[in-house]
């Protein structure tokens, strides 16, 4: 009984096996069971990635946003002063404002749990100024406003600070009043009480 070989195709090569055409490049056609692998495949990975996306956005609404990264900005205040830049990046407030007990800012932010929680150490140092003594500290904006908040004057006077000249609103004299320092309100010149250790209040200050 005779055998019948498939015919070569010159290089010992047979043709393509029975079921799949053969293409120009020489690549078989795909069988009717591999295109439905391929399909069914393709459908899995579409329905795990649809899957997986879904449960991404059911836990981002029942968790809500990852929290942001804190870090508290300096601003100027209206006053020319140091300030606390709220999260609404357009609102500042006064440094003195901060962790004070009262939420100043729209989400309450300048008295939050992270920032308040050991001042003055857990507060950003541009909301601290330490005194002649360091042990004591004040916020940054109580510096050279003309009031003793440091006790000693150290946050008005040399060699702690160096405090630009009294503004148009005061008079300059060594005060005899422990809430100021070299300068005093031009309010109170001129009103029958010493408050210069130099009478210079009552007898050389044009008042207000």
């Amino acid at each position: 009984m005779n055998k019948i070989f498939p015919q070569g195709d010159g290089n010992g090569n047979g043709n393509a096996a029975a079921g799949s055409k053969a293409l120009p490049g020489g690549e078989a056609d795909c069988s009717p069971c591999c295109c439905s692998r391929r399909g069914a495949c393709l459908s899995a990975f579409l329905m795990l990635l649809m899957t997986t996306l879904a449960a991404l956005i059911a836990l981002v609404s029942i968790l809500g946003p990852p929290p942001r990264t804190p870090g508290a900005q300096a601003c100027v205040t209206q006053m020319n002063r140091t300030g606390f830049l709220c999260d609404d990046r357009s609102s500042c407030i006064p440094a003195s404002r901060v962790c004070d007990g009262v939420r100043t800012c729209a989400h309450g932010e300048d008295e939050g749990e992270a920032l308040c929680r050991a001042v003055p150490q857990s507060l950003p140092g541009f909301l601290v100024a330490y005194c002649g003594n360091p042990a004591s500290w004040i916020y940054s904006d109580q510096m050279c406003d003309g009031i003793n908040n440091c006790g000693d004057c150290s946050d008005e006077l040399n060699p702690v600070t160096i405090c630009p000249p009294c503004g148009p609103g005061w008079w300059r004299c060594p005060s005899t009043v422990f809430k100021y320092c070299s300068c005093i309100p031009r309010s109170l010149c001129r009103d029958h009480v010493q408050h210069c250790s130099d009478w210079s209040d009552e007898y050389s200050c044009p008042g207000p």
